[in-house]
Parts: C-alpha cells; structure tokens; sequence
C-alpha cells in the first residue's frame, strides 16, 4: 500500500488531499477492499459493498465540481445492524440473513453526504446481544493482537477493522458499552455520545432507550470528526436532540484545573490487578499535569448490571416481537400454520442469546413479576441518575477502566453467560444515565491493549473530547505510557 493510501493516517489528512486531487476517493476505496481481503482470516466483515470503488468515483466527481466534503473519499465500515441500501443488513443473525433495507439509515446518509464511502459491513453478536462477537451466527471475530482471543462485542468487527487498517474508521452502536469495550480490547477509540445525540432510526432496534450510534477510530481526533458529521436532530427520530452549535473538533483540552472523579466503584473485585495499577499510575500523571484527581463513590453502579439485565433484555422482547416469519426476514419451509409459521420461524431463526433475552424479557414483564423486577430496576436506573448527577456537580468528568480485563481466549466463557455479561460492568451505566463517555488506549497486560473510560455530563461531547484528546497526547509523549 503506498503511503499516501495508508489508512491508519489521521481523516484529515486523507481528506484534504482528497480535496485537493493529490488522492482520489477511488484509490483509497481500492486500497480498503485490498487490506480486507489481505487479512480476511479475522473475519470482520459480513458482506463487501459491491458499489464501493464506483460510490467513490462519484466523490472524486463532487469534488472536481468544487463540493468541499469533511470526510472526502475516506473509507468506513459499518456494522451490520445499519441499513445500508447497497448490501444486506443481517444484524448477524439467520433470521435477517436475506434482507435488504428499503432505506438507509440516517446516519449513512450523513457519512454519504459528507463524502465518505462504505466498503464494508462488519461482525457482529447476533442482534447486538454480547460481548465477545462469539454469537454472531456467521462465526466469530478475531482479536487483531492476538486471534486466538475475541475482538470484544457487539461491534467487534467494527473494532477489529479499524485495529487492522481495513478502513480509517467505522461505526458501531452501543446498547451497554458495544463500542467502548471492544475498542478497549483492540486498541482504539470508541465513542458514546449522549442518547439521541445520533440517530438511532434505520439501526436494527435492540434497546430503544439506551441505543446509540458512534464511531470507532484511531484517535480521538478522528472520533471527533465523525461525531461532526452523525450528529444532531432528525425528523425520523423524535428521540434526537439538537447538536451543539459549535464544532465538536476541538483543539487538545488543557488538563490543568480539570477535576476528575475516579469512580471508587470500579476499583474494587473483578478488576485485573494490572489494570488497575496502571489506571493508578494514569491518575498520578494526570495530576502531575495539573488535574484534580480524587475517588468519588457512586454507589448505585453497584446495582447498574443487575437492572440493565432486567432493563434491555425487556426492551429486547418487544423489539424482536415483530420477527415472527411473516412479515420480512426468515419464515419457515415447514410451518404448517399461521402459529406454527410463529413458532418454527423464531425458534428456527433466531440463536440461543436471543432466545435467552426474549424469555427473561418476558418473565420480567409478566404479570405478577413486573413489580419485582421491572419496577424495581427502573428506581435503580432513577438513583443511577441521579448519583451521576450529583457527581458532576463536583468533578468535570468521570474516571474509570473501560473493561474489567483485557481480551480473553476465544470460546473461554461460551458456557457460562454471566461471565459475559460481567464484561459490561464497567459500561452500562452510561446506556442507563444517557451521558456520553469514551474509551481510549492507555497500556498493555500481557501485550494485550486496555482501555480507559472518561465519562462526561449529558451533550458535554466537547468538554469530554477536548480532555481525551488531552489525555491521549499525555500517554502517547509520556515514556512508557501511564507507567512513566
């Protein structure tokens, strides 16, 4: 790959040669589809956009009619449960492996819109339900720092390909923590922005109130620059909100008088002692450089995993009601009636963590249990909120690891799915509050990469993107990273 086409090199950078003719949008398309086909053995795509080279002739003929594109000709791919009008969208599962969108998804059009160019779709665990891209029905995804271990889930094919320079970005969704923690366990950037922020219309449905839709880069930067573009209200979407009139591209934050809560919660059994010796270490250089870094106690995150898997997998039901073999996606050859089409058709079409969701959905729901259950996860949610928002009246942002450990061999907890849902316990709380919050790269256990996470009040995009990117040069001109 010439270096001109190198797709690890910063979007703008691409981008304005792009603009400027000296690299057309077509030779970086080709160069996309080269690098995914050179390690194709990590399997992090679903389907090559067929029209990719030919979508991106079409940006280098807007620009030579004098279009200015902030994202011109720069490469991405999309996880799976977008729709995307130039392939099929399978949420990897079997029950939507033959569909294809009548309409993309907002967000795809915005990237369209702002000249950048889908080459692929991306892995990942069925319906969005995991953490591992162990349930994607197609086969796993494998970590790009070691393939015999997972990339993280639900997007972890979005993470991976960006890991491997497949493309310079790519977008996931995030329901509790589905880009951050795999971004953590391949090394890269996730961002959540806060709900609404991006639309989540023409995103395969999972959780409607703690979906959101972000990027996966590899910096902050180039996180930054794709919020720009995926952000703000649509008329589709009556959960958007408006986007903050500024650019959310801002120049490296200043540390010093930052105050930063460490979230004691997060500290304490189940963390890696690695870890959590180099969070530490993080947190004293963060003070050296002028920040105010103190523990804080958020006692209702404690309780935030056992309501979230309450919460979603109740949401779940209701949103995979509407695949019951009728009305698009698999139906079954051997139904012998209306019900038996319902019956055989999901229980057919659908793998063993939908099934999971949809039956403890259920029971949560169910009359007699709703009070126990459902009712009572809602107050914890209520308390989460408020405890974050008593916290950010005392701290700028909120510190903790993105992910308890780094990435674990692949099929080590397929038989156990607590241990899988124990992988969110650092990430859900955000989903729940609503507020955004980021992982970036900050150290290594075992030549495995782990992450940070920085937490910001809700529509603080900028204040939260100003630090990390702050943060991110600290580590990246520190000898030895957090260590130093």
């Amino acid at each position: 790959m010439a270096k001109s086409a190198d797709l690890t090199r910063p979007i703008a950078e691409l981008a304005a040669e792009v603009q400027a003719g000296k690299l057309s949008a077509a030779e970086l398309a080709e160069a996309s589809l080269a690098r995914i086909r050179e390690t194709r053995e990590f399997h992090t795509t679903l389907e090559l956009n067929p029209d990719a080279v030919k979508e991106a002739a079409a940006v280098d003929a807007r620009i030579k009619a004098g279009e200015h594109l902030p994202l011109a000709g720069i490469p991405y791919a999309a996880k799976d449960n977008y729709l995307t009008a130039s392939t099929h969208t399978t949420a990897a599962s079997h029950m939507l492996e033959p569909f294809q969108a009548s309409y993309e998804s907002p967000v795809i059009e915005r990237l369209r819109a702002a000249g950048a160019v889908l080459v692929a779709k991306t892995n990942l665990d069925a319906f969005a339900h995991g953490t591992s891209t162990e349930n994607s029905d197609f086969g796993p995804t494998k970590n790009p720092h070691d393939p015999t271990r997972v990339p993280g889930g639900s997007s972890g094919g979005s993470a991976a390909s960006v890991a491997l320079g497949q493309v310079t970005f790519a977008i996931g969704s995030d329901t509790g923590g589905s880009i951050r923690q795999p971004a953590a366990l391949c090394g890269v950037v996730g961002l959540k922005p806060t709900y609404g922020l991006s639309p989540r219309t023409g995103v395969v449905a999972m959780a409607s109130s703690a979906d959101c839709m972000g990027p996966l880069t590899r910096s902050v930067g180039d996180a930054a620059r794709v919020l720009d573009v995926i952000a703000g209200r649509h008329p589709g979407d009556a959960t958007t909100i408006e986007r903050d009139p500024e650019s959310y591209v801002v120049t490296s934050g200043n540390l010093a008088g930052l105050k930063i809560g460490l979230i004691k919660e997060y500290l304490g059994e189940g963390l890696e002692p690695e870890v959590k010796t180099q969070l530490l270490a993080l947190a004293e250089l963060l003070k050296k450089h002028g920040a105010y870094v103190e523990e804080v106690s958020v006692p209702a995150t404690e309780q935030a995993l056992a309501a979230y898997y309450i919460l979603v997998p109740a949401e779940v039901s209701s949103n995979l009601a509407r695949y019951d073999g009728v009305r698009y996606g698999y139906s079954s050859a051997h139904a012998q009636s209306l019900e038996d089409t319902y019956f055989r058709s999901r229980e057919e079409g659908f793998g063993p963590e939908a099934k999971r969701r949809i039956m403890i959905g259920t029971y949560v729901l169910s009359s007699g249990y709703y009070d126990a259950y459902y009712k009572r996860a809602q107050k914890v949610r209520t308390r989460l909120i408020e405890q974050f928002d008593a916290a950010f009246k005392h701290y700028d942002l909120l510190l903790g690891p993105t992910s308890p450990s780094p990435a674990f061999k692949i099929g080590a907890k397929a038989g156990d799915p607590l241990a899988l849902y124990l992988e969110d316990v650092m990430t859900v709380a955000a989903n729940l509050v609503g507020i955004p919050a980021i992982s970036i790269p900050f150290g290594e256990v075992n030549r495995l990469p782990v992450g940070l996470q920085l937490m910001a009040p809700q529509r603080a995009e900028r204040r939260l993107l100003a630090a990390a990117s702050a943060t991110e040069s600290l580590i990246a001109h520190t000898k030895g990273g957090a260590r130093a």
